[in-house]
């Protein structure tokens, strides 16, 4: 798919070797003896012929690629074998505009490679390619192979089988099972003409013009269509990648919710954006859900309402202020108390030493009381410049905003980005050295990350802590369609080693005040089923308050199709116990096309 998708799909298949490919129209007959495309796919997943030279490979082309670096075509052996296992279909790497026609009959010669997109050090699975191609087209006009269909009946409940110990847990080596585990379904279809038909959206579509659908109607559905990632072993094995061998402006603008009828059909690829991925040369009609923006309830007079935001790199020269201010107005009934991630300085990605977010916040703020709402004040503490990652320069950072006409802020002089919060006691109650201030900020936990953020704010004479927290990134997981089976979520031992700090600090003040009523919110970049979130939650310190909502009802972000929980407010034992306290994941963002954010924002109410 051309423009904006041109620069990501030229990622996926820049094959080692580049050198031109020559293409030769003739009309000579294919050599009979020549091996053919099933032979090179072989019954594992990598090639038997990887690195060797093949020659006269016939096949039918079935789709062609004309854009960014990744160009090249695939054929199709209209004549398989009687194996399972063993793909019809390859990827002829050129690397320049192919001279073929879907349609026409070819012979190729060329080198068998196995490219894996992202690197090797991505874990990802590789695809199967004929790069320094010579191509001879014999004939043109004829009839494409059809299509394998990929639905419910044909992918197993089983996503993956358990990679071999002895490589180092890669499936790479082991036979493929198509009919016993999802990703050998698809590993055995990989090249060849595929179609789905009436697909549900359950990833809406996004900058670089791909969806996901799901082929499996009922797998852990939502009542909003999408479909919930609610465990390690439900990776949801319906799910599909769409792209598109058209234009960009005929490709559907989807939400999540809406259906994609009639056939979608194409080539299966594989790429390291989402793993296997129909590129259609035929994509149904969109119908949509009629999917809409939710609204939380108004907190009650007596109820404090708390909530998290996460506002995607927000900095003074975005367009998306009014848009941020109706949601937090609107959407989240202008809560009390709002923890913001992703707050950028006053420059945003200009690497020049700002590290000031009053400009950001003012623009911010101000647009809140346009849109109706309540004039906030905010609290936060400057991060020292680059040292809590994401975008180089937008030194990001959690901020406190807070309606003064509901609740107060306690200030406490002395934080900055160095010093450390602490807890002491004052007439018999918890209270924090300094407010605001960051939680064991020296703390190699926090090493390139955004350090939690702690203040003390006053509801109808009762004291609240919140604890603002953007733990580290999934960045350099293994993907649930990496050749590691089960993948490697290397990231997480840095949020382990976060939610402990965050856990024992929270500890810090039960053990001082027992009842006090600790909220510690925000982008947690981790699941409440994870790990990461039994650390923050041990010894019952903290529990984590999306999990009183249904199963179903339990995200907060969707990623390749999965609806998944990133953003969580955790609670201490005096708020959980009270059941006096209300949770919504307040779906405004990432089941649609047109998000300001890929966040949801969560909202707890609750009377101290």
């Amino acid at each position: 798919m051309p423009s904006k998708s041109s620069a990501r799909l030229a990622a996926l298949t820049v094959a080692a070797v580049c050198s031109a490919a020559s293409t030769v129209v003739l009309t000579s007959p294919a050599h009979a003896d020549s091996v053919r495309i099933h032979d090179i796919q072989g019954t594992t997943r990598i090639s038997p012929y990887a690195g060797k030279q093949v020659t006269d490979v016939t096949g039918i082309v079935t789709g062609v690629r004309t854009y960014g670096s990744s160009r090249g075509f695939w054929i199709q052996d209209p004549n398989p074998d009687a194996d399972p296992a063993t793909s019809e279909g390859v990827f002829v790497f050129t690397g320049s505009t192919p001279k073929v026609a879907v349609g026409d009959a070819v012979t190729v010669s060329g080198t068998i490679s196995e490219f894996v997109p992202g690197g090797t050090s991505s874990g990802n699975q590789a695809l199967t390619e004929i790069v320094r191609p010579t191509v001879t087209v014999v004939s043109s006009g004829n009839a494409v192979p059809a299509a394998t269909v990929i639905d419910a009946k044909s992918v197993p409940s089983a996503y993956a089988p358990v990679g071999d110990a002895a490589a180092n847990g890669s499936v790479n080596g082991l036979t493929l099972q198509p009919s016993k585990y999802a990703l050998d379904r698809y590993e055995s279809l990989e090249g060849m003409n595929v179609q789905v038909s009436d697909t549900r959206v359950v990833g809406a579509t996004d900058p670089f013009t791909e969806l996901w659908v799901t082929v499996k109607p009922w797998e852990n559905r939502n009542r909003r269509g999408g479909t919930v990632y609610g465990s390690y072993d439900s990776q949801n094995t319906g799910r599909l990648q769409i792209q598109s061998l058209g234009a960009v402006a005929d490709f559907p603008t989807a939400n999540v919710g809406d259906t994609l009828t009639g056939t979608t059909a194409g080539p299966l690829d594989y790429n390291q954006f989402g793993g296997y991925t129909l590129v259609a040369n035929k994509i149904g009609s969109l119908k949509g859900g009629g999917l809409e923006r939710e609204t939380t309830e108004k907190q009650k007079r007596g109820e404090l309402a708390v909530a998290t935001y996460n506002v995607e790199n927000l900095d003074p020269t975005d367009a998306t202020f009014e848009e941020h201010a109706a949601a937090i107005v609107h959407n989240l009934q202008s809560p009390d108390i709002v923890s913001l991630e992703e707050i950028q300085d006053n420059n945003g990605s200009k690497n020049d030493g700002t590290v000031a977010a009053d400009q950001t916040l003012t623009k911010l703020t101000d647009a809140i009381v346009a849109a109706g709402g309540p004039k906030y004040d905010w609290r936060s503490v400057d991060p020292a410049n680059n040292t809590d990652g994401g975008e180089p320069g937008g030194n990001i950072r959690q901020v406190f905003l807070f309606n003064p006409e509901r609740v107060s802020f306690t200030d406490r002089a002395g934080g900055d980005a160095t010093t450390a919060v602490g807890v002491t006691k004052e007439h018999g109650r918890a209270a924090l050295t300094v407010s605001p201030g960051r939680i064991d900020p020296t703390n190699t936990a926090w090493a390139n990350s955004r350090k939690p953020l702690a203040g003390e704010f006053v509801f109808r004479g009762r004291t609240v802590f919140v604890i603002a927290n953007h733990f580290n990134s999934k960045g350099g997981d293994q993907a649930l369609t990496s050749q590691y089976q089960p993948p490697t979520r290397s990231s997480e031992t840095q949020r382990h080693a976060q939610a402990t700090a965050v856990n024992t600090f929270v500890k810090q003040i039960l053990a001082t005040q027992k009842n006090a009523d600790v909220v510690t919110l925000g982008d947690i970049n981790d699941f409440e089923f994870s790990g990461t979130t039994k650390l923050l939650e041990d010894d019952g310190a903290l529990w984590s308050a999306i999990k009183s909502l249904p199963k179903s009802e339990r995200y907060s972000y969707v990623y390749q199709g999965n609806a998944q929980v990133l953003d969580q407010i955790l609670v201490s034992p005096s708020i959980r116990w009270s059941c006096d306290f209300e949770y919504d994941s307040v779906h405004v963002n990432s089941e649609f096309n047109d998000q300001i954010s890929d966040h949801d924002p969560q909202v707890l109410r609750f009377t101290p």
